[in-house]
This record gives C-alpha cells, structure tokens and sequence, in this order.
C-alpha cells in the first residue's frame, strides 16, 4: 500500500500577505512550527486514545506559546499579530493543543490579566504562562450555553467567605488543572469572576467522555457545592457580564485564526495528496474537478488569510471593535468547515484515515464552529450591528 506524505507544511500565502512578519513576531511563529511539527504524531495518537498529554501543555508554557497576547507583569510581549500566528500555526498542528493556547492564555490568563488584583496577578500570571499552573475558565452551564448571560450559578457572602454554588460544563481544563475562574451571581445579582482552585473540597469535576472532537484536551462538568473561598479571592475588577465579554471578545479573534490553521492543514493535505495519488494512469492533480477543487479552497483560504491579517491589525493599532472579530470568526469557521469537506472528499478512503490527519481536522473544527460564540449567535451579534435592532428578544 502507498503511503502519502500530506502533513509538510507548504506555507500557501497566494497574495504573499505573511512576506513582511516582522522578525519579533516570525521568532513565535517559528517556535510554533517547531512544536507543531515534533508533537504530530504523538497528538494524533493521544486524539484517537482520547488522552490529554498534559506535558504537551507544559512544553507550550516552556516555548513561551501560551499569553496569546495577554499583557502583564512577567510575561514576554507579544503583539496581536504573533499571538494570530501562534493560534494558527498550533492548530495547524492539532485542534486540542490550539484549544489548550485559547483555555490557558486567551481566557484564564487574560481574566487575572484584565480584573485581577495585583496580588492575584503576582501569584498566577507567570505560572499560567508558563504552564507551571493550569488554568480553566467556567462561563458555560448544562441549562446556559449561547444564552450564557442568564447564568444561575450564585456567590453568597458568608462572613468572611464567598459560598459558591453551581454547575458549569465544557470547561477546557476544569478537571485536570490547578485555578478555575469561575462566573457566579453575588447577593446583588451582580455578575463576577472568582478564583477557585480545584482541590477546594466542594469543587467537583468530571472529565467528560464519548467526545467527537477535539478528543486530545478534557473538559470537565463541574459541580460546585457549596464550595468556600475567601473574600479576595473574587476579581475585583469583575462586576457585569460585560467583564466576562471582554474576555470572550478577546479571544474570537485569536478562534479565527485556529480556524485559518485547521484550513490550511486540510488544504495543503489535499494538494499533497493530489500530487502523489495515481488514479487512471495519472496523479489527481491532472484532472480537471481537482484543479477546480483546489482553486475554490484556495480562494476560501485567502479570504480567511486577509480576515486575520487586518484584524490582527487593527487589534495592534487598538482601534478593532469586538463585533469585526464576531464577522472573523463567523468567516472563517464557516471556511474551514467548507474546505475540511471538500479535502476530506479529494482524499477518498483515505481521507478518514488518522494518519493522513483530515479527519481529524475536520471533526475538531466542528468545536471551533461553536465555542466562543456559535455562528447563529455571532449573526445575531453582527446582524444588530448592521440594523441597529436587536434579535435577542
């Protein structure tokens, strides 16, 4: 049986948009490509085992990959150009471990970055990015996904404890790590972020099994019963859910370009593969369906290519508004989506196969395509932007 040689990158840039990184920026990149590439075949087994290779995790915080461009005292700089690049070149590599990049720096760093106090950032920021500490980040509930604003679980002051109590889901490193910061209701209704480290005896959190996508990285429902936390321990810059938004906008853009990463693998997969594939006394690159095929994910991939590029941009120039980053990731998800199918399509049989890493792809975009926001719930977003209306209500 022929082996196939799809996974070496061929840097596809049709407009030539990445010619000019600045060599700072190229520096992350370049490490992100070295991981990438080193831990291939290692993640593609733990994805079909539906295991966690946690050491993964600490050798991002190692290479320096995990800040997403979160500032903060201890951390390295990084614009939001190379943070765009690390989302893309990790995810490139595998979904789970771009998932780790956006759970790690993207919310739960970010979080302590942006409402912390200083000794709360003092005691977390560093050895969250160095992946010394794994952090988590719980939004989400069984009952409030998309509608995550009517979020039940509560704070009660106690003295001089807050008493936490809830149940949050889809909590990327809810049960394998050391803080999560939790979203709860205080006695006023306000909205507020709080440090919670897992082995509090009433924080409780199961892996959950039987996933689909993204099979590399856990995620954990959590049960916080009653679970006791001393009074500093709430992010005092936290008060509405507005707080928890801009963490949540913060990160969409960083999930457009995991997206761009996803459909760059599975594109130049594809073209890999057409070159090598003899069907009918000729490679698949010599009909005339594959070269069409080829032009039209090429076409999408650009697209998403300038999506990110002047977002990143703007983000650097600090005039991106959280709603360009909605239309991004809304783009680029969808891309992605579009050119897993056809170049799970081109590779025939052999496009469901691990090995060729496809598939893989193509299921764990899947997750990308909902968290941070689902695309419903992004069109909506952008849709009251454009009308002035809103279609929540």
């Amino acid at each position: 049986m022929a082996d196939y040689d799809v996974s070496t990158p061929l840097d596809t840039d049709y407009y030539g948009l990445f010619a000019d990184v600045p060599a700072a920026d190229r520096a992350f990149w370049d490490r992100a490509r070295a991981f990438a590439e080193e831990t291939l075949d290692e993640v593609n087994e733990a994805w079909d085992k539906a295991e966690y290779p946690l050491h993964l995790a600490r050798r991002l915080g190692e290479l320096d990959l995990l800040t997403d461009g979160v500032v903060g005292q201890g951390l390295t700089p990084m614009s939001a150009l190379a943070a765009g690049l690390v989302n893309m070149e990790i995810s490139r590599g595998d979904g789970s471990m771009g998932t780790v990049v956006a759970v790690q720096g993207g919310l739960a760093l970010r979080s302590i970055a942006l409402f912390g106090s200083e000794e709360q950032k003092r005691r977390w920021l560093v050895p969250l990015a160095r992946a010394e500490k794994l952090g988590a980040f719980a939004l989400t509930e069984p009952d409030h996904g998309s509608d995550s604003v009517g979020l039940e679980t509560t704070a009660t002051r106690d003295g001089d404890e807050w008493v936490i109590t809830g149940e949050k889901k889809w909590i990327g490193n809810g049960s394998v790590g050391d803080v999560t910061v939790v979203w709860a209701r205080d006695d006023d209704g306000n909205v507020r972020g709080f440090l919670v480290e897992q082995d509090n005896p009433g924080y409780h959190a199961t892996t959950i099994t039987g996933k689909g996508s993204l099979r590399a990285i856990h995620q954990a429902r959590i049960v916080l019963d009653g679970a006791r936390v001393p009074l500093e321990a709430v992010l005092p810059g936290t008060r509405t859910f507005k707080e928890a938004s801009v963490v949540l906008f913060a990160t969409r853009l960083g999930v457009a370009w995991s997206a761009l990463g996803h459909a760059t693998a599975v594109f130049e997969a594809a073209l890999n593969y057409s070159t090598q594939r003899i069907q009918f006394g000729k490679p698949l690159a010599a009909f005339q369906l594959v070269q069409e095929r080829l032009t039209m994910m090429l076409s999408q991939l650009t697209s998403m290519q300038l999506h990110c590029l002047r977002l990143a941009a703007l983000d650097d120039a600090g005039t991106l508004r959280p709603i360009q980053a909605s239309l991004a990731k809304y783009h680029n998800t969808r891309a992605a989506r579009e050119i897993a199918a056809m170049a799970r399509d081109m590779l025939g049989g052999n496009g469901i196969l691990l090995e060729n890493h496809v598939i893989r792809h193509l299921a764990d975009i899947e997750s990308l395509h909902t968290y941070e926001g689902t695309e419903s719930v992004q069109s909506l977003l952008i849709g009251r932007d454009l009308t002035g209306i809103s279609a929540f209500r």
